[in-house]
């Protein structure tokens, strides 16, 4: 099959290898050949399918032979000899009756009963084909049937498919022949070159192959493993990235659990087309890695882990016993999974950091590519945050707390991952200790705050604190903690986390305080859409806030209007608009539509384009709203004129 080179064949290798790979192994429940010993040592087969065959010396033309569809390799005419015999006799009718007595079914008994066939209309062509379906049907049975029953070991059976497929393969451009050709080939633990050529120059044969069968051909073909892997590649990314952006679930990103993630059909798939194949897991993770560096784009090192998991869910031993990153991923999925880390995980995790030895720093860019996944970063720095708050609560130093220390640590890891696979430095970065003594402190005193005024909301009106209390605990972040987000990826992490906190209690006064300080470090940042439709989500809970003028100032202007200019900010503003642009002034509302009006808007390019069929629906909303205000107006108006005139 002729492809064209994809553009990740040719791409340089970025990151470790796994392990070279060898020929996928035979199962232990694969099929006897129990009675093929006549089809395979040259013997005739009722209906002539591969009698008068030379044992074993059948030649493979890549041409697939195609004077006779390969007929006369294996010693039976085909179409050059009918044409000779047609052409040379002087009874056609004649020849042709010889012909069908010469290859017709070796079978004394059927040949009277043929005329009567005839008489009910019977076509000898439908009669023959019937019969072929039949011993092709069985024939297939005893190819695929189990081992055990036939009582041949591996080796034997092995050479018996050998054998029979030197007699097959000739035909295997013949339709009603090729079931039995790659039935066979689908049972071969290692399929010989020249074969695979045939295979891979034919689009028919290559179309009309098993997956098993494919996996031999995309082995030692990088270019056309390429082509099969890159749609669905492409598919995963537009899937992770429509949930980012869709209006109808707003929660939809976070919702599913490690283990349904991995069984979508895109990640299922994948899995199939691997298998048990060590060299095409490889394969698939060098795609992965040089994807994720042109691109930077996390959704990658999502499928990176999720991808082996999958593999681990289906028990690929082959595979998942050489990834060293499997025990790391697999005890990373479980907390994941539990949404906590526990004292005896958070052993496991840095016992593996730590079991890293000189010669072996490769490993670092799989396993920060494994913690650089969204739902990775995601549920460390809430873990993070979550132990912040239990140090609040009873007074602790953050410092004490040795998984706080382990979280920061892969945190850190998982950012770097783009940098360390860039620059091919497999080194563990480390991690700035006054980002525990200086930077952690500051963001324990928002938390503090937070809580002051949260419990003194929730006193008498009289019973609460003077406005000068409140005032010093509602002013501007620390110095530190302003300084710190601006410098550190984990530091901006976790403060991006803090403000999902303080978003999601719904507390408009802690918002305040911190957003607008994220709007020139969120771009760009391995969290960036993820952050940003979490605060979508929970900011449209908060619809209601929208009312006040000063809200809308710190989320449109200090935080949005400041990467408008950026189309991932545009489709999740247009997100929040969806739900909350009844609480929007109108003046301001009519400012944000023109600042995210889309430049093909109004092109016929738009019907193509996601953001302007989004910023079509959300306009086409808003128009349908103003209209049903504007009539109830209308009606309003009429009715009081009503009641003037009356009066």
């Amino acid at each position: 099959m002729a492809s064209a080179t994809h553009p990740l064949a040719s791409a340089s290798t970025a990151g470790p290898h796994t392990t070279s790979a060898s020929a996928v192994a035979l199962p232990a429940s694969s099929s006897g050949l129990s009675g093929l010993s006549g089809l395979t040592s040259g013997g005739t087969t009722p209906g002539g399918l591969t009698g008068g065959v030379a044992g074993g010396s059948a030649v493979v033309s890549s041409s697939g032979s195609s004077s006779g569809f390969g007929l006369e390799e294996i010693g039976i005419p085909g179409r050059d000899y009918l044409k000779e015999a047609l052409t040379s006799c002087t009874d056609p009718l004649k020849a042709i009756e010889d012909f069908q007595i010469e290859n017709g079914i070796l079978l004394p008994s059927l040949r009277p009963m043929l005329p009567m066939l005839d008489l009910h209309g019977i076509k000898r062509l439908d009669f023959h084909n019937s019969v072929l379906e039949d011993l092709r049907e069985r024939l297939i049975q005893q190819i695929t049937g189990p081992t055990a029953q036939s009582g041949i070991s591996a080796k034997e059976r092995e050479r018996k498919l050998k054998e029979l497929l030197v007699k097959s393969f000739p035909v295997i451009k013949i339709k009603s022949l090729r079931p039995v050709v790659m039935s066979v080939l689908k049972q071969m633990s290692f399929i010989e070159d020249r074969y695979l050529k045939v295979l891979v120059r034919d689009k028919e044969l290559y179309e009309d192959c098993d997956i098993v069968i494919k996996r031999h051909l995309w082995r030692d073909n990088q270019s056309l493993f390429g082509d099969e892997v890159s749609p669905h590649l492409s598919n995963y990314i537009r899937d992770k990235e429509a949930l980012l952006y869709r209006h109808e679930a707003p929660n939809a990103f976070f919702a599913l659990s490690p283990k349904a993630r991995r069984q979508l059909e895109v990640i299922q798939r994948l899995a199939d087309m691997i298998g048990n194949n060590v060299k095409l897991y490889d394969m698939t993770l060098q795609f992965l890695r040089t994807l994720f560096l042109r691109t930077r784009n996390v959704h990658y090192c999502t499928l990176r882990a999720e991808l082996l998991m999958a593999l681990h869910d289906l028990e690929v031993q082959d595979i998942v016993s050489v990834d060293p990153c499997h025990n790391f991923t697999w005890c990373l999925d479980a907390c994941i999974r539990e949404r906590n880390v526990d004292v005896k995980k958070s052993r496991e995790l840095q016992g593996i950091l730590d079991a890293i030895r000189r010669g072996q720093e490769q490993v670092l860019g799989d396993l920060s590519m494994t913690l650089c996944d969204p739902f990775a970063i995601h549920f460390l720095a809430a873990s993070a945050l979550k132990i912040l708050n239990h140090q609040v609560e009873r007074e602790g130093m953050p410092r004490d707390n040795t998984i706080l220390h382990l979280l920061l640590r892969m945190l850190f890891l998982g950012l770097s991952a783009w940098e360390m696979i860039e620059t091919q430095e497999f080194a563990e970065p480390k991690l700035d200790p006054k980002l525990v003594t200086k930077f952690i402190p500051a963001l324990m005193s928002l938390i503090v705050d937070d809580q002051v005024r949260a419990q003194n909301n929730k006193l008498p009106l009289e019973d609460r604190a003077t406005a000068q209390i409140v005032i010093e605990h509602s002013g501007p972040p620390p110095e530190s903690y302003q300084n710190f987000i601006g410098s550190s990826l984990v530091a901006t992490t976790l403060a991006m986390h803090y403000t999902l906190q303080t978003a999601r209690a719904k507390d408009a006064t802690g918002l305040k305080r911190v957003l607008g300080f994220l709007a020139n470090v969120v771009h760009m940042h391995p969290y960036e859409d993820t952050f940003m439709h979490s605060l979508v989500t929970n900011l449209i809970l908060m619809r209601d806030d929208f009312d006040a003028q000063d809200f809308c100032t710190c989320v449109f202007d200090e935080f949005f209007f400041t990467s408008i200019n950026h189309d991932n900010f545009v489709r999740h503003l247009m997100r929040l608009l969806w739900f909350v642009y009844t609480k929007v002034n109108g003046t301001r509302l009519e400012n944000i539509m023109k600042l995210t009006e889309p430049a093909a808007y109004g092109t016929p390019e738009a019907t193509k384009d996601p953001m302007t069929q989004e910023y079509s629906a959300l306009k086409e909303r808003i128009d349908a709203h103003l209209k049903a205000l504007a009539s109830s107006r209308a009606n309003e108006e009429g009715k009081a004129d009503q009641v003037l005139e009356n009066v």
